[in-house]
């Protein structure tokens, strides 16, 4: 997975839950290939105060602002099912479904329930309680739902105190845990607020060099979108120029915009189509202010990327400038080539190149080398051949070459490879160095003694490093042709299947393991029946 990623964008947000529930709104927008747990259509969960009289109170996952008044959603159904009973408990809010117009309680038609007599409701069905008190109760329970629960917990402290000194210690402890589901709960969350339907929240941070530009897109409430621009000031453009700016472009980027747009000042150039909200207050202002927060990390990530590049190549440039200096060589390896053989007992030879630019593994210039022209056991010639192939073709197709050339081994196959340099006159163009496996040491052409190196100096380490990767690049290349060859000599043994016939199973199922338990109706597509029935027999026979 971590092999597929392109680019990695972050949103910040006020707390770990509104992380949560943006994760969700974003990926129920996009469908990302690996989170498949929050694909469904199913959503967090509201707190709705429905719009009737004598409200009811309860948790629902649709959402029809016509019908309800909505706050949350809520990450922790632990969290709010405590407040849910905390405002049943202390408030009593009715938990029925009757119609309780006036004219129905008038004419008797409901009778109180089993809440009101163990004290959870005050039975407005059969007028014991007035629209004025119960209305009171539903503003209270609308005040904590709104983050304004300080009285409240004070209150709850009070009681706490009380039924302890009671000895009543199970009650206190649920109290306790009402208080907590208070203190952790957050319902003017930012990255979901129902009352704010549709609208797209820009904000600019600048400074001398950069402007960053961040938008969000909310949608009944739920930020489902976010990026980030970058622009370069060139004739030192104010703020409001950039915002103009993006403005325009991210509502070419992102269709079905928002007539709303929040912004932190006003704009010069004017929109008919377009409402400009410049909030001071409230849950619009909290909005702005995240998306600020947004930009302002953006920036800040853009200077310290900058820093961490300078720094990284000052000092890249002081240690390959170590480099040149501790094998004595004539210029610094901005560029390093390492060849590797791999063979078995002589089978499969093959051999590996890794580039190193900078100190840096650059992987889109790693090659592998099947030999043509050795049929025994011998690394010398067989080095020969890649550092001839390599370095013609590079000569031919007018590359530059590297400034430092590593061969895994010691003398021996230094003097191949040097050998195939001299065939193509680069012995005056190309430094090589060799590297024994056995004791690390650094052998250079003409020399006859090791080089003289610290084996802790970082210069060695790196040899060794980019020979590590070579001798892994050609063991992994080594490994999938001798799996390959295996499984094609054991399918040669069979009358009746010929070449392109292997050809095609090896491209398909790679192993013969993965070919014996294939689905002989599928190789029965692929090769034509008798063919398929002459593998079955055939993996039949091994088995007994």
């Amino acid at each position: 997975m971590v092999q597929q990623i392109r680019k990695i964008d972050y949103t910040v947000v006020k707390a770990e839950h509104e992380a949560l529930l943006l994760e969700n709104s974003l990926i129920k927008k996009y469908q990302p290939k690996y989170n498949v747990l929050l694909k469904d259509g199913k959503t967090f969960p509201f707190i709705a105060i429905s719009k009737e009289r004598f409200p009811r109170v309860y948790s629902t996952r649709y959402y029809n602002k016509k019908e309800n008044e909505y706050f949350g959603p809520f990450v922790s159904m632990l969290n709010m099912n405590l407040l849910l009973d905390l405002i049943n408990k202390h408030f009593f809010i009715r938990t029925c479904r009757f119609n309780l117009s006036a004219e129905n309680i008038a004419k008797n038609k409901f009778s109180v329930c089993l809440n009101y007599h163990i004290k959870l409701c005050k039975g407005p069905c059969e007028a014991f309680q007035t629209e004025e008190d119960y209305n009171s109760s539903i503003e209270n329970v609308r005040q904590i739902l709104k983050g304004k629960t300080s009285f409240v917990i004070s209150e709850l402290k009070k009681m706490m105190l009380q039924v302890s000194a009671n000895l009543e210690f199970e009650k206190a402890n649920d109290i306790k845990n009402t208080i907590e589901a208070l203190r952790n709960y957050e319902s003017k969350a930012t990255v979901v607020n129902p009352k704010i339907d549709n609208a797209d929240v820009f904000s600019v941070i600048s400074d001398s060099q950069n402007a960053v530009v961040n938008f969000l897109r909310v949608i009944k409430g739920a930020i489902i979108q976010t990026d980030t621009i970058e622009y370069k000031k060139v004739l030192d453009e104010s703020d409001e120029e950039i915002l103009q700016l993006a403005v325009t472009e991210f509502r070419e980027r992102y269709p079905n915009a928002s007539k709303d747009v929040i912004i932190p000042f006003p704009l010069t150039m004017k929109d008919e189509q377009l409402h400009y909200i410049i909030p001071k207050l409230g849950d619009k202002k909290k909005l702005l202010e995240l998306s600020k927060k947004n930009a302002y990390y953006y920036l800040e990530d853009i200077k310290r990327k900058k820093a961490l590049n300078l720094e990284a190549k000052e000092q890249g440039s002081k240690f390959l400038q170590k480099v040149k200096t501790d094998l004595d060589l004539n210029k610094i390896p901005h560029s390093i080539e390492c060849f590797d053989n791999s063979n078995i007992q002589g089978a499969f030879p093959v051999a590996s190149l890794v580039v190193f630019k900078d100190g840096k593994p650059w992987k889109s210039e790693y090659r592998h080398f099947n030999i043509k022209t050795v049929k025994s056991i011998d690394d010398f010639a067989t080095m020969e051949e890649v550092v001839f192939r390599r370095y013609s073709r590079m000569i031919k197709e007018n590359s530059d070459l590297p400034d430092l050339v590593i061969i895994d081994g010691g003398k021996g196959q230094l003097s191949s490879a040097l050998k195939s340099i001299k065939k193509l006159g680069l012995e005056n163009k190309l430094e090589l160095i060799g590297i024994a496996k056995r004791l690390e040491d650094i052998f250079k052409t003409g020399q006859s003694e090791p080089h003289p190196l610290d084996k802790r100096s970082p210069t060695l380490k790196l040899i060794q490093r980019i020979r590590d990767e070579a001798h892994r690049f050609a063991i992994a290349h080594h490994r999938q042709r001798r799996s390959k060859e295996s499984i094609g000599s054991d399918l040669e043994n069979i009358n009746g299947i010929g070449e392109s016939t292997i050809k095609k199973l090896l491209e398909h199922y790679k192993s013969i393991k993965k070919l014996s338990v294939a689905d002989p109706d599928e190789i029965e597509k692929m090769i034509g029946k008798n063919k398929a029935n002459i593998l079955a027999r055939y993996f039949s026979n091994l088995a007994d």
